[in-house]
């Protein structure tokens, strides 16, 4: 009977198809459907919950109804929902955190509290607590993940906010703040009251629970990686039980699954997940919103929306960026001031973010050079660029063509240079990489271009492939095409061909796999 009297006369009612939510609204639905979904089991029976709480669940829908002061029912239900745990970890039993991991219990603490509740005026910390976790099972290697110790957080105590002083539930707009709702501040400080967000209370309880729902990915630089990015990814929720169980699937995941290198990347991990529930109904397309969180110059006091965007992950977007998870290591450990630090493979990031922005995987490859950290990441990633190159689907077969054309032009002209070199000396091929890598870099227009290549392909001879298909490659160098594509297929090139590491005086580019080619 209470449940009929939840659709009959709900307190609180929330439809995914309500044209006036966004993104995070829904995401919140789905966070506070998990959430009841869990208090089902703690509290099976109405009478066991204040003003016999009683809820009805539907995939698209939740309907909330109770007796008596709101005050005590919502305050019940939000301190049942946001927990802290012996740890001092912020514990969200819609996500079923006792049966979680630490890793993964660690990893949504400080996603959280680097996001949503980065301000100390709604979230208290009492003391710091670190966790060694070891992310290396075959060498052993383990890393010393620090984390603050929570006390309270605003999330717990919100039902003052949302009740009038006789404990009923407000019926006029209340203003929402960036830790409620990313991004929502005051537009204009002489126009506060004007410019303020403002939310209905229903869908301000709503925007309660979307840290339940939501997923967060940890982006670390090779240079700086004692500062760390955070990104929150916000799934497209068409179908509340589908999305419900597809988390609660996931499981237990280790914390270096957390880590990424790009907006993309990370975008890209989560949709690419693999469950034995889908994320969204078949056959239809699957997105989702992340937002980056950064410091920036003007406020270091915390980490602010740095970047934000909606991805799609189209058949041919996940089966380039599988590819790129495959040729590419997936992270790597570096001591910085004497802690490990887990780093993300930058060049999938690199590609994810090509991908995400409708780019093809190796487009403005050659803006890399201009960074000489990140070139010597990228050309130290030769065996995982060629894979990349060999396995993907080339649109414009004479894409390839001009790889190859390049590989057999260094091949080549390495040749010469171990020719020249005698017994016992050191052959300069990364003097010459270095030079063609300059001279590519000055390559601003189609004529700087065109001299260049025909420097680099004349230096090495006489080329059997430009010989042979001469009339495919002719509009990517002589400009029919656009030359900057050209520009990124000959770094890519460069990058991409196998260098000796072992033996200094022996012509491996002689006895490449190459030769097959």
């Amino acid at each position: 009977m209470s449940v009929v009297a939840s659709v009959v006369n709900p307190k609180i009612q929330l439809n995914l198809g309500d044209p006036s939510i966004t993104w995070i609204h829904r995401v919140g639905i789905a966070g506070l459907w998990m959430t009841l979904k869990r208090l089902e089991k703690l509290y099976p029976i109405p009478t066991g919950r204040p003003g016999n709480l009683t809820w009805l669940l539907t995939p698209r829908s939740i309907s909330l109804q109770w007796q008596g002061q709101d005050f005590i029912v919502l305050d019940w239900l939000l301190k049942q929902s946001f927990q802290i745990n012996e740890e001092g970890l912020i514990s969200l039993t819609g996500i079923n955190t006792h049966l979680i991991n630490t890793e993964t219990q660690i990893n949504i603490h400080l996603g959280i509290t680097a996001t949503f509740l980065q301000h100390n005026q709604v979230v208290k910390f009492k003391g710091k607590k670190s966790k060694s976790l070891k992310v290396d099972s075959v060498d052993g290697i383990e890393i010393d993940v620090e984390y603050k110790k929570a006390v309270s957080y605003a999330h717990q105590n919100f039902a003052k906010q949302l009740c009038d002083e006789q404990g009923q539930f407000l019926q006029q707009s209340i203003g929402v703040v960036g830790w409620l709702y990313p991004g929502s501040v005051v537009r204009h400080v002489a126009f506060t009251k004007e410019t303020k967000f403002e939310e209905k209370p229903q869908l301000a309880f709503a925007l309660l629970y979307a840290p339940v729902a939501c997923h967060y990915f940890v982006l670390r630089s090779h240079t700086q990686p004692q500062h760390p990015q955070y990104a929150i990814v916000i799934p497209e929720v068409t179908n509340l039980e589908i999305y419900a169980q597809q988390y609660w699937n996931l499981g237990n995941l280790d914390y270096k699954h957390f880590h990424v290198s790009s907006l993309g990347d990370a975008a890209l991990r989560f949709l690419t997940y693999k469950t034995t529930i889908e994320l969204a109904i078949p056959n239809q397309v699957k997105r989702c919103q992340v937002i980056l969180f950064g410091t920036v110059i003007w406020s270091k006091q915390q980490k602010t929306r740095t970047e934000i965007a909606v991805v799609e992950a189209t058949e041919i977007i996940e089966i380039i960026y599988k590819l790129s998870c495959i040729s590419f290591s997936d992270y790597r450990i570096i001591k910085y001031e004497n802690k490990n630090f887990i780093i993300s493979n930058v060049l999938k990031g690199i590609i994810a973010d090509n991908l995400v922005k409708g780019f093809l995987w190796w487009n403005n490859f050659d803006i890399k050079i201009r960074n000489v950290n990140l070139l010597k990441v990228i050309l130290s990633e030769d065996k995982g660029i060629y894979e990349m190159i060999e396995h993907s689907q080339w649109d414009i077969n004479a894409q390839k063509l001009f790889i190859q054309a390049c590989h057999e032009a260094l091949k080549k002209i390495y040749a010469k240079i171990y020719d020249r070199t005698k017994e016992g000396q050191y052959a300069q091929i990364e003097r010459e990489n270095i030079r063609i890598l300059s001279q590519l870099g000055r390559c601003t227009n189609i004529e700087n271009f065109r001299k260049f290549i025909a420097e680099f392909w004349g230096k090495a001879g006489q080329l059997s492939i430009l010989e042979e298909h001469w009339e495919e490659l002719l509009p990517l160098i002589s400009g029919i095409m656009d030359w900057k594509v050209a520009r990124d297929l000959t770094f890519i090139a460069i990058a991409s061909y196998p260098k000796s590491k072992t033996n200094k005086n022996k012509k491996i580019l002689e006895e490449s796999d190459l030769d097959n080619e």
